[in-house]
Protein backbone atom coordinates (compact mmCIF):
# COMPACT_ATOMS: atom_id res chain seq x y z
CA UNK A 1 0.00 0.00 0.00
CA UNK A 2 1.36 3.71 -1.30
CA UNK A 3 2.33 5.67 1.98
CA UNK A 4 0.30 8.72 2.34
CA UNK A 5 3.40 10.54 3.01
CA UNK A 6 5.01 9.73 -0.56
CA UNK A 7 3.00 12.28 -2.29
CA UNK A 8 2.62 15.61 -0.67
CA UNK A 9 -0.40 17.87 -2.36
CA UNK A 10 1.23 20.52 -4.85
CA UNK A 11 0.86 24.31 -3.78
CA UNK A 12 -1.74 26.21 -4.98
CA UNK A 13 -2.06 29.42 -6.74
CA UNK A 14 -5.11 31.51 -7.61
CA UNK A 15 -4.16 33.32 -9.85
CA UNK A 16 -0.74 33.54 -9.79
CA UNK A 17 2.15 33.94 -11.27
CA UNK A 18 0.51 31.99 -14.22
CA UNK A 19 -1.48 34.84 -15.06
CA UNK A 20 1.87 37.13 -15.34
CA UNK A 21 3.91 34.14 -17.30
CA UNK A 22 1.11 33.89 -19.89
CA UNK A 23 0.10 37.53 -20.66
CA UNK A 24 2.97 39.54 -19.67
CA UNK A 25 6.18 36.66 -20.58
CA UNK A 26 8.51 39.93 -21.47
CA UNK A 27 7.07 41.62 -18.73
CA UNK A 28 8.34 38.39 -16.57
CA UNK A 29 12.03 38.44 -18.13
CA UNK A 30 10.93 35.48 -20.87
CA UNK A 31 11.79 36.31 -24.32
CA UNK A 32 11.27 34.94 -27.56
CA UNK A 33 7.15 34.37 -26.96
CA UNK A 34 6.34 37.84 -28.14
CA UNK A 35 7.86 41.06 -29.66
CA UNK A 36 6.45 42.69 -26.78
CA UNK A 37 3.36 41.73 -24.88
CA UNK A 38 -0.32 42.23 -25.61
CA UNK A 39 -1.91 45.78 -24.50
CA UNK A 40 2.08 47.30 -23.76
CA UNK A 41 1.49 49.85 -27.04
CA UNK A 42 -2.00 51.63 -27.31
CA UNK A 43 -0.75 54.51 -28.97
CA UNK A 44 1.51 55.42 -32.21
CA UNK A 45 3.16 58.59 -33.43
CA UNK A 46 -0.79 58.97 -35.87
CA UNK A 47 -3.01 58.30 -33.04
CA UNK A 48 -5.70 61.59 -33.13
CA UNK A 49 -6.87 62.90 -29.62
CA UNK A 50 -5.13 64.23 -26.48
CA UNK A 51 -2.30 62.27 -25.19
CA UNK A 52 -2.91 61.55 -21.48
CA UNK A 53 -1.04 58.83 -18.97
CA UNK A 54 -3.28 56.97 -16.44
CA UNK A 55 -1.31 55.90 -13.71
CA UNK A 56 -2.31 54.01 -10.06
CA UNK A 57 -1.96 51.25 -7.46
CA UNK A 58 -4.04 48.22 -6.54
CA UNK A 59 -4.36 48.51 -2.57
CA UNK A 60 -5.71 45.58 -0.25
CA UNK A 61 -7.53 46.19 3.22
CA UNK A 62 -5.23 47.41 5.11
CA UNK A 63 -3.80 49.93 2.76
CA UNK A 64 -0.97 47.50 1.11
CA UNK A 65 0.37 47.78 -2.36
CA UNK A 66 -0.68 44.76 -4.71
CA UNK A 67 2.90 43.56 -5.93
CA UNK A 68 1.79 41.12 -8.23
CA UNK A 69 -1.74 42.83 -9.71
CA UNK A 70 -2.25 42.60 -14.14
CA UNK A 71 -4.57 45.27 -15.43
CA UNK A 72 -6.59 45.35 -18.34
CA UNK A 73 -7.92 48.66 -19.92
CA UNK A 74 -10.75 49.11 -22.46
CA UNK A 75 -11.74 52.04 -23.94
CA UNK A 76 -13.23 54.16 -26.25
CA UNK A 77 -11.19 56.67 -28.92
CA UNK A 78 -11.01 60.09 -28.81
CA UNK A 79 -13.73 60.11 -30.85
CA UNK A 80 -16.01 58.20 -28.92
CA UNK A 81 -15.27 54.80 -30.89
CA UNK A 82 -14.49 51.21 -30.20
CA UNK A 83 -12.24 49.45 -31.90
CA UNK A 84 -14.81 46.45 -32.38
CA UNK A 85 -16.75 44.87 -35.59
CA UNK A 86 -19.73 45.86 -33.60
CA UNK A 87 -18.81 50.14 -33.47
CA UNK A 88 -22.06 51.28 -36.49
CA UNK A 89 -21.57 55.02 -35.98
CA UNK A 90 -18.16 55.13 -37.75
CA UNK A 91 -14.90 53.96 -38.08
CA UNK A 92 -12.32 54.12 -35.04
CA UNK A 93 -9.15 55.30 -35.15
CA UNK A 94 -6.68 52.58 -36.80
CA UNK A 95 -3.71 53.81 -34.65
CA UNK A 96 -5.19 53.26 -31.41
CA UNK A 97 -6.01 49.84 -30.26
CA UNK A 98 -8.41 50.71 -26.99
CA UNK A 99 -6.85 47.65 -25.32
CA UNK A 100 -4.06 47.62 -22.44
CA UNK A 101 -2.79 45.54 -20.72
CA UNK A 102 0.06 46.07 -17.61
CA UNK A 103 1.23 44.46 -14.86
CA UNK A 104 2.21 46.40 -11.08
CA UNK A 105 6.08 47.36 -10.72
CA UNK A 106 7.56 44.34 -8.58
CA UNK A 107 8.29 46.74 -6.23
CA UNK A 108 5.76 49.10 -5.82
CA UNK A 109 2.96 47.98 -7.07
CA UNK A 110 2.22 50.79 -9.59
CA UNK A 111 1.16 50.22 -13.12
CA UNK A 112 1.09 53.13 -16.14
CA UNK A 113 -0.73 53.23 -19.14
CA UNK A 114 0.29 56.09 -21.96
CA UNK A 115 -3.50 56.81 -24.12
CA UNK A 116 -5.61 58.73 -25.36
CA UNK A 117 -8.71 60.59 -23.43
CA UNK A 118 -11.86 58.81 -24.58
CA UNK A 119 -14.51 59.93 -26.11
CA UNK A 120 -18.24 60.20 -24.80
CA UNK A 121 -19.63 57.34 -25.94
CA UNK A 122 -23.74 56.61 -26.36
CA UNK A 123 -26.17 54.98 -23.27
CA UNK A 124 -28.47 52.55 -25.01
CA UNK A 125 -31.87 54.33 -24.43
CA UNK A 126 -30.51 57.59 -26.48
CA UNK A 127 -28.39 59.10 -22.89
CA UNK A 128 -24.27 59.79 -23.19
CA UNK A 129 -21.70 58.50 -21.28
CA UNK A 130 -19.13 60.61 -19.86
CA UNK A 131 -15.93 59.45 -21.16
CA UNK A 132 -13.99 56.64 -19.38
CA UNK A 133 -11.97 53.92 -19.05
CA UNK A 134 -13.03 50.26 -17.97
CA UNK A 135 -10.68 48.90 -15.93
CA UNK A 136 -10.46 44.50 -14.78
CA UNK A 137 -8.60 43.71 -11.82
CA UNK A 138 -6.38 40.64 -11.25
CA UNK A 139 -4.31 39.11 -8.84
CA UNK A 140 -3.10 36.57 -6.13
CA UNK A 141 -6.02 35.68 -4.41
CA UNK A 142 -8.72 37.10 -6.52
CA UNK A 143 -10.69 34.32 -8.40
CA UNK A 144 -12.48 36.15 -10.46
CA UNK A 145 -11.42 39.36 -12.37
CA UNK A 146 -13.17 42.70 -10.27
CA UNK A 147 -14.86 45.06 -13.11
CA UNK A 148 -14.80 49.18 -12.66
CA UNK A 149 -14.34 52.27 -14.29
CA UNK A 150 -12.19 55.58 -14.17
CA UNK A 151 -13.66 59.02 -15.18
CA UNK A 152 -12.03 62.03 -15.02
CA UNK A 153 -12.25 64.96 -12.77
CA UNK A 154 -12.16 67.38 -15.37
CA UNK A 155 -15.61 66.07 -16.98
CA UNK A 156 -17.73 67.76 -14.10
CA UNK A 157 -21.25 68.04 -15.95
CA UNK A 158 -20.96 65.19 -17.86
CA UNK A 159 -20.30 63.20 -14.78
CA UNK A 160 -22.81 64.57 -13.24
CA UNK A 161 -25.14 63.49 -16.14
CA UNK A 162 -23.81 59.56 -16.45
CA UNK A 163 -26.28 56.68 -16.74
CA UNK A 164 -24.21 54.73 -14.70
CA UNK A 165 -22.86 57.31 -11.97
CA UNK A 166 -25.76 58.28 -11.33
CA UNK A 167 -27.38 54.69 -10.76
CA UNK A 168 -25.10 53.92 -7.87
CA UNK A 169 -27.06 53.95 -4.41
CA UNK A 170 -24.49 55.28 -2.41
CA UNK A 171 -23.56 58.40 -4.27
CA UNK A 172 -20.33 59.15 -1.65
CA UNK A 173 -18.91 56.34 -3.42
CA UNK A 174 -18.99 57.98 -6.66
CA UNK A 175 -15.54 59.74 -5.73
CA UNK A 176 -14.03 55.98 -5.59
CA UNK A 177 -14.84 56.32 -9.85
CA UNK A 178 -13.19 59.48 -10.56
CA UNK A 179 -8.81 59.91 -11.01
CA UNK A 180 -6.71 62.57 -10.04
CA UNK A 181 -5.49 64.68 -12.13
CA UNK A 182 -1.65 64.93 -11.04
CA UNK A 183 -0.33 67.13 -14.09
CA UNK A 184 -0.84 68.22 -17.59
CA UNK A 185 -2.29 64.86 -19.49
CA UNK A 186 -1.60 63.06 -16.28
CA UNK A 187 -4.72 61.32 -14.27
CA UNK A 188 -3.86 58.95 -10.73
CA UNK A 189 -6.44 55.92 -10.19
CA UNK A 190 -5.70 53.80 -6.99
CA UNK A 191 -8.08 51.02 -6.85
CA UNK A 192 -8.68 49.55 -3.19
CA UNK A 193 -10.18 46.21 -3.09
CA UNK A 194 -11.88 46.75 0.46
CA UNK A 195 -12.04 49.40 3.25
CA UNK A 196 -13.21 53.06 4.12
CA UNK A 197 -12.09 53.44 0.47
CA UNK A 198 -13.28 50.64 -1.28
CA UNK A 199 -13.81 51.26 -5.23
CA UNK A 200 -16.87 50.75 -6.38
CA UNK A 201 -16.68 47.41 -8.87
CA UNK A 202 -19.57 45.96 -11.12
CA UNK A 203 -20.99 42.78 -11.76
CA UNK A 204 -20.57 42.15 -14.90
Amino acid sequence: MQSLYRLKESPSQTAGPYVHIGCVPNFCGIGGVYEEDLGTSMVNEKTKGERIKVSGTVYDGTGTPLKDALIEIWQADADGLYPSPEETRGTADPNFTGFGRKAGDYQTGEWVFETVKPGAVPFPDGRMMAPHITLWIVARGINIGLQTRMYFPDEAEANAKDPILTRIEHQNRVPTLIAEKTGDGAYRFDIYLQGENETVFFDI
